[in-house]
């Protein structure tokens, strides 16, 4: 990791579906988009924030650094590797953090980075141990995408199902006959890994599952996962920043 150079890039789009203008929403009397650029700072002098929008440009420009990219982007990758030449393209990982993850940790931000100790890594996110004395019916939810891996913490598959599948043993045990986690949707690659992806067509288990890093493992990249007790508060919704509101009020 020591002579790997890092950056940190937080896509931001103003103009969501569920939540338009989610990066200026205020929390706790600062920006979503503040909060999440402050915790990564914790973790790593070098952040960046990639919009196509005016006012998070000059919003963020304001207390740290954005650059303005294409609002042609499907996603935020994409954005990323367009916001990281523009920048100058002079470090070797870029991480991809989400910009709706205001109470992102710096401990999480280093895991990530301590996985290109291994040379052989092309792309790194987080995993989360699920709870053993969770329930199915939590364990099942389709949005918490579930992780296996090999003994090298490589990634083998991401999926909406419950997997492994524990043959003979009631759905309710579960939890507790075998340690499950679940992913946290931050990325690091190496700039010419996020340059190769950025060009993939949709591959048939990503569009099966509606999980990009599937597209990533069917073209034979290898994605090494570290391990994170912190779970993800995203805010996708108006709901989830009153939620939010509720959790900066009680770490208070």
């Amino acid at each position: 990791m020591e002579n790997n150079k890092f950056i940190v890039i937080i896509p931001a789009r103003f103009a969501s579906t569920r939540f338009p203008g989610k990066p200026l929403a205020m929390l706790g009397g600062s920006t979503v988009i503040r909060r999440v650029y402050e915790q990564a700072e914790k973790a790593i002098d070098n952040v960046i924030v990639a919009t196509d929008d005016e006012r998070i440009f000059n919003h963020v420009n304001s207390f740290g650094k954005a650059v303005m990219t294409g609002s042609h982007h499907r996603s935020g990758t994409d954005r990323c590797w367009e916001a990281y030449q523009i920048n100058g393209g002079n470090e070797d990982i870029i991480i991809n953090v989400q910009g709706d993850e205001p109470f992102i940790q710096p401990d999480q931000i280093k895991a990530i980075m301590q996985c290109f100790d291994d040379a052989t890594t092309d792309i790194a996110t987080l995993i989360k141990p699920f709870d053993q004395q969770g329930s199915y019916t939590d364990l099942e939810d389709s949005n918490k995408v579930k992780v296996v891996t090999d003994i090298n913490m490589n990634a083998l598959y991401f999926s909406r199902s419950v997997i492994p599948h524990l043959r003979g043993i009631e759905k309710e045990l579960w939890p507790s006959r075998h340690q499950y986690y679940t992913h946290l949707g931050m990325y690091a690659y190496h700039a010419s890994v996020l340059q190769q992806i950025t060009q993939l067509q949709p591959s048939s288990l990503e569009i099966s599952e509606s999980l990009e890093q599937l597209r990533w493992l069917e073209n034979g990249l290898k994605i090494k996962v570290g391990i994170t007790q912190h779970s993800s508060i995203g805010i996708d919704t108006p709901h989830d920043l009153e939620r939010a509101e509720q959790f900066l009020s009680k770490q208070s």
